[in-house]
């Protein structure tokens, strides 16, 4: 296990309060330097806990917004750059659905495709000679983590000057990261591509490399800073935003999934729960297993009651065994929203995202115009 992302609610707790001083300014000054390992002190790395919610994008704001006022909005807004991805692909499904078939035929490609394959494994296994690249390879595998800024220079390395095709490094991205979900990464390669925004694409410059990383890298005359926009063939097609079910009267069974880990703020009354299932469907490498089946184990011992732990497999059976209505916290676009598509269950979606998901239709400057007055109505009392 990671010892750097300790698992439990507790944990995310303590690194919330301990960077809360620096969510103004220093988060607006420095958020976009990438000084290495040993000099993380202007980002939070809150990542891991908000990705699982063992906290909660609310209270995370909540105490930016109470701290800094104004002077948080910078950080605010990169907190809710991840519910703004989570409302856009819930709305555009099928670019979740193209996305895993995209890595099917790249993964084709590299079963027939030597050239491919050669660059492809150098790439991730950081054998590429290119400076900054090679680090950030070795860095992701090796720690589950890279600081926003890398990630957004790999993947454009990756797309426009290794020539691989972008769902690849997507899935590579998602294989390795604690904080990976199937939103904020796929959209975001996508962004960088330029498919998110048609023809909008961002390239990896060596000065901006050197600049942000403070001269630690600087690839000069390694990296392709001219190329074109990927293009798909066709657009996908917004869906209306699916509403959230209500909470039945009366007792319930309660599954728990690992999207959403901390049921104590969802509205429930926890006390009418008479039986508790819980799926864990985190894939991967075994740090990013390992931190998901942690927090699972640790929301349990919060609960303080008995959990069964449930296999995918095993859902279906679990669920018809419940005499009483089934309900469970929203799965956003991903492996449980697969996973309990046609099982029945009352899926209960949070305020924040109710409020936020509507606006996520475009870019997104349609949430940011929007959120000074969703704010007013969504953030809690202080931590």
């Amino acid at each position: 296990m990671n010892t750097e992302f300790l698992p439990t609610r507790a944990a995310g707790i303590a690194r919330l309060q301990s960077f809360a001083p620096r969510m103004g300014g220093a988060y607006a000054h420095g958020r976009n330097t990438d000084s290495g390992p040993e000099q993380r002190q202007d980002v939070s790395m809150l990542s891991p806990y908000l990705r699982r919610r063992l906290i909660t994008e609310a209270e995370v704001v909540a105490l930016a917004v109470e701290r800094h006022g104004d002077l948080a909005e910078k950080f605010v807004h990169e907190v809710v750059w991840r519910s703004y991805f989570k409302g856009w692909l819930e709305q555009h499904p099928s670019v979740w659905s193209a996305y895993l078939a995209e890595v099917a035929q790249g993964e084709n490609r590299l079963a027939t495709e030597g050239g491919m394959r050669r660059v492809y494994h150098d790439a991730c296994a950081g054998r590429t000679g290119i400076d900054g690249f090679d680090d950030w390879a070795i860095a992701l595998v090796r720690d589950g983590w890279l600081h926003n800024h890398s990630r957004m220079w790999f993947a454009s390395i990756w797309i426009f000057t290794l020539r691989l095709p972008w769902a690849l490094g997507a899935a590579f991205f998602l294989r390795h990261l604690i904080d990976g979900d199937p939103a904020s990464n796929t959209l975001s390669w996508r962004w960088v591509a330029g498919l998110h925004t048609t023809g909008k694409h961002y390239v990896a410059r060596a000065d901006n490399i050197a600049r942000y990383t403070n001269g630690r890298f600087n690839p000069a005359g390694q990296l392709d800073e001219a190329p074109e926009s990927l293009v798909e063939a066709f657009a996908h097609p917004q869906t209306a935003l699916v509403v959230s079910d209500p909470v039945p009267a009366g007792d319930y069974a309660l599954l728990l999934h690992d999207d959403d880990l901390c049921p104590h703020s969802l509205g429930l009354d926890l006390t009418r729960a008479h039986a508790i299932g819980a799926v864990v469907t985190a894939s991967g490498a075994d740090p990013v297993r390992a931190f998901a089946d942690g927090a699972m184990d640790d929301l349990a011992a919060r609960l303080g009651r008995e959990v069964t732990r449930l296999d995918p497999a095993e859902i279906g059976g679990w669920r018809l065994a419940q005499t009483l209505p089934v309900v469970t916290a929203w799965a956003p676009v991903g492996p449980n929203a697969t996973l309990l598509e046609g099982m029945g269950v009352f899926r209960v979606r949070r305020a924040w995202d109710s409020a936020i998901w509507p606006h996520a239709t475009r870019g997104f400057f349609q949430v940011k115009q929007r959120l000074p007055r969703l704010l007013e109505a969504l953030i809690p009392p202080a931590v």
